[in-house]
């Protein structure tokens, strides 16, 4: 059983909530309750983006003395438990438990071991987690069977939502969200709303990591409506706080700061200080989130002002937060943290004494651990002459000594490896060897494969820096061995890694690939390197698209050289970037060599050239400008392999595009030579990966296309929408070029329409004139329907519910008057987005929008094509070509590109 495969995804529940303090959000953990004497005394105490809360047993009252004490001890370990002593909790409750059998207290028993099973799960010792919620609900259903009170109930049902935890951490998915489904129906007999609601939430969770978007947003929609109808409490405050951080983990950051806003209110409106401030730490976090949202797309203004709101929200959060010391400072952590990003040095060290003070003052615990690490790794990005790195290693050892001292391997992991990264920074790589080793020792000793992949990683810098090529590539190995193995966990590391993935994560893999070709010197052959070169790519897209996702895309399933064998008119080239060159791998039909083609280029150049060029595309009147950097990238992807596509009879190039290379269509790349583009010599397609979805031939198959568009202004959600004249002349045309269709056009192009016509009917092909944007924000790319933006997230569930009824693939489906979101330099990953999670074999879309009679001319040439039998690649170059006879500006020709099966 692999039961620590999957065991990061218990990160998105409210029991396991692992610090990770190379993130922002370091030590920021939930304390999970134990059973308490009364539940209102459940509270959140600091803010975690992966938890919720949720209601635990209560222990039932007793009389004896000997009972008494017992109580007292389970009373003792929830102290040691929510002061992160985790291995005295451990020896309290098992000692509890023990006394509560001998008594022959059976209910305090069951509840004593729900409890246990939480401590043992945050130590990552899952056996033991196991069989510790295992003999409580045994206990809890012999008592159910003899006398079943409503108390007995809920704690039955409380034991369940442990269960279910457990059940997530192990990825056990499905049986977590039918674990909660089950305790959901037992909160519903009890008439628990409040028990329910936390349930929900945590099923929301279950849903999402099953990729079922749509169900989870409903789920966390109908728990909003229930909270909002109660009366002001502090559980409603804490309710809301805990939707509002799930809303963030699962990336809908407006969302989120909307509820996090109403769970403040309500908590100012009842005086409870510690809601309130656990309230504005969490608006603190997700302000971050939407900071790091607006870096990646471009938007430095926006980014900005986000980043003042952040610090505005932790700054309110220290001073309402007296009270409460943790909250307290993990607001100024992260204000520190944040501070530092942005440079505001001045600032930051006003903090430092105040932190320096309160971290000295915090007994022996994994928080303290926790924040040690955390307060050092911002001392560290100090000016150096304010902080020394020798006080920072203090700090340091400091951690490791006081993980030690508590046996808690995976904090003292981090301790050690964080200094290791201290020392390899600072030049001492023989000690930062030595100490990023131990680290990985007791990384492995509990298999915490997502602390594992960061020092295999810092191992391989310090190798390579010793000039140690080959011991580094084989830690490069490691590291991206131990990502391929968390890979449908990835994102659920932290929600960081959304906005920290270029930094954290995608470096990982881009300097694995350059060590490998280093290595490489027989360029043409097909020899280990290489492939293992292109495979290492390959994962960082699917990579990427799970994090854009935030959840892991459907497995591919047909290789992509095999086919290319069968397809011997078909080359596929392969772009990597690197820092220092673009590497060009290719593969032929019919042989068994890959080819390796260097051009020596810096990244920057080569990235500068594609964003001038994307900006010029969408503008009819630079055609001058296009040519010059088109003719600049054709020189640089094309001219070194031409040799190896001269007289075989090839016809179609496939692109596996790297970077920003996804941002612009191959077609537009000019040989200045021949005087001609790309398109002209060759029908062009794009592979979001090696592999495809089950390609097939289009001959066979015949046309039955679902054409819909909105043609008329709107304006949704705070955006106008202009009018698209040609959308009805568009579709017209598409129907006249084919023998079926069915249309959907305006105020009948809703969800609803869109989803009942795509389950009632197979067509071949769904297309879609309507507006639409591809961002590399998962919320920013969507389809206009009439009354609403189709989010990809829903634009998904709607596609897959029709293969849930009918078996029918859809062919292609055709994304006209889409664009790329201005200025988002991976804007492109929502295209592949929508292509790989849409679940048809291909998918036809514009990167800019062109709102003219070509368009019209365009689609009729395609159908036209693809009904006379030719493939998908040379039906969109034929089109192509059509336009470009008429009108060479690439603006009119040059946005459509063709992703998926090229067949």
């Amino acid at each position: 059983m692999k039961l620590l495969k999957h065991f990061l995804i218990a990160l998105l529940t409210v029991l396991l909530c692992i610090s990770l303090p190379h993130f922002f959000e370091s030590s920021n953990y939930l304390t999970a309750a134990f059973a308490t004497s009364n539940p209102s005394d459940v509270t959140v105490v600091t803010d975690s983006p992966k938890s919720t809360t949720l209601s635990f047993p209560v222990l039932a009252t007793t009389s004896t003395a000997n009972q008494t004490e017992t109580y007292s001890l389970v009373q003792k370990s929830q102290a040691l438990y929510e002061a992160g002593q985790l291995m005295e909790a451990v020896q309290l409750l098992k000692k509890a438990a023990n006394e509560f059998k001998a008594n022959n207290d059976v209910l305090n028993e069951a509840i004593t071991l729900s409890n246990l099973s939480l401590v043992y799960q945050q130590l990552g010792q899952w056996q033991e987690a196991i069989e510790a919620i295992a003999q409580s609900i045994k206990l809890l259903q012999t008592l159910k069977n003899s006398d079943s009170s409503q108390q007995q109930s809920q704690i039955f049902a409380q034991a369940l939502d442990v269960k279910g935890g457990l059940e997530l951490a192990q990825g056990q998915t499905e049986a977590a969200l039918s674990t909660w489904q089950e305790a959901a129906k037992i909160y519903q007999q009890l008439n628990d709303t409040l028990a329910l609601i936390r349930n929900r939430i945590n099923q929301a969770q279950a849903m999402q990591a099953l990729g079922n978007y749509l169900q989870a947003h409903k789920t966390l929609i109908s728990v909003q409506r229930i909270l909002q109808k109660q009366p002001d409490s502090s559980l409603k405050a804490t309710g809301l706080h805990s939707l509002g951080n799930v809303l963030r983990s699962l990336g809908y950051l407006n969302d989120s700061h909307k509820i996090l806003e109403e769970s403040s209110s309500v908590a100012k409106r009842v005086g409870d200080a510690i809601a309130q401030s656990n309230a504005l730490l969490s608006l603190g976090n997700t302000a971050r989130a939407q900071t790091y949202a607006q870096v990646s797309l471009g938007n430095s203004n926006s980014a900005d002002n986000y980043t003042k709101t952040a610090i505005q929200y932790y700054q309110q959060a220290v001073q309402i937060a007296s009270a409460t010391p943790t909250v307290r400072l993990q607001a100024q952590l992260n204000l520190l943290r944040l501070l530092v990003e942005q440079k505001e040095f001045s600032t930051a060290k006003a903090l430092l004494s105040q932190i320096q003070s309160q971290i000295n003052n915090l007994p022996p615990s994994r928080t303290a651990v926790n924040y040690r690490i955390n307060f050092a790794q911002s001392l560290s990005k100090i000016i150096q002459n304010e902080v020394q790195p020798k006080d920072v290693a203090k700090m340091l050892a400091q951690a490791v000594e006081v993980a030690k001292n508590l046996k808690d391997e995976r904090s003292e992991s981090y301790a050690l490896g964080t200094l290791g990264q201290l020392y390899e920074q600072s030049g001492q790589l023989s000690d930062a060897k030595g100490l990023t080793q131990q680290a990985l020792v007791k990384a492995e000793s509990i298999n915490a494969q997502d602390i594992a992949y960061q020092w295999h990683w810092q191992m391989g810098r310090i190798l390579q820096k010793q000039s140690h090529i080959p011991a580094a590539t084989a830690a490069y190995n490691r590291a991206y061995n131990a990502l391929k193995s968390l890979r449908n966990d990835l994102v659920a590391i932290n929600p960081d890694v959304q906005f920290s993935f270029r930094e954290s994560i995608e470096p990982v893999y881009r300097q694995y690939v350059d060590l490998l070709l280093q290595l490489e010197e027989n360029t043409n052959q097909k020899s280990d390197n290489l492939l293992q070169a292109r495979q290492v790519i390959e994962s960082l897209q699917l990579a990427e698209l799970d994090n854009f996702f935030r959840s892991p895309c459907l497995l591919p399933r047909v290789d992509l050289d095999k086919l290319v064998e069968k397809e011997k008119s078909t080359v596929v080239i392969y772009p990597i970037i690197l820092d220092k060159r673009l590497e060009i791998i290719t593969r032929l039909p019919g042989q068994d060599t890959i080819y390796r083609n260097t051009t020596k280029i810096s990244k920057n150049i080569l990235e500068n050239t594609v964003e001038q060029l994307q900006k010029d595309l969408p503008v009819a009147s630079r055609e001058p400008d296009v040519k010059q950097y088109s003719q600049q990238l054709y020189d640089w992807l094309i001219k070194p392999i031409e040799a190896n596509l001269a007289n075989k009879n090839i016809n179609t190039l496939v692109f596996v595009l790297d970077g920003a290379l996804r941002n612009i269509p191959m077609a537009i790349l000019y040989d200045k030579q021949q005087q001609k583009y790309l398109i002209e010599k060759y029908a062009i397609s794009l592979a979001p990966g090696l592999q495809l979805i089950d390609p097939k031939p289009l001959q066979n198959i015949r046309l039955n296309v679902l054409v819909a568009g909105i043609e008329q202004e709107r304006f949704i959600e705070g955006q106008s929408f202009s009018e698209l004249s040609n959308v009805t002349q568009e579709l017209k045309q598409v129907q006249s070029e084919v023998k079926t269709s069915k249309k959907l056009l305006n105020q009948d192009l809703t969800e609803i329409n869109l989803e009942k016509q795509i389950q009632s009917t197979p067509f071949s092909v769904v297309h879609l004139a309507t507006h639409g944007q591809f961002s590399s924000d998962v919320e920013q790319t969507y389809i206009l329907t009439w009354d609403n933006l189709l989010k990809v997230r829903e634009l998904d569930n709607l596609l897959r519910t029709r293969g849930e009824s009918r078996p029918e693939t859809i062919e292609l489906l055709v994304l006209s008057a889409c664009k790329t979101a201005t200025g988002d330099k991976r804007a492109a990953l929502g295209l592949a987005g929508v292509a790989v999670r849409a679940g048809a074999r291909s998918t036809l879309a514009t990167l800019w929008t062109i709102d003219d009679e070509s368009t019209s001319e365009f689609m009729g040439e395609l159908y036209r094509q693809l009904d006379a039998g030719v493939t998908k690649a040379q039906a969109l170059q034929r089109a192509q070509l059509a336009i470009l006879a008429k009108e060479n500006r690439p603006y009119f020709w040059a946005p459509y590109v063709l992703v998926g099966n090229w067949l």
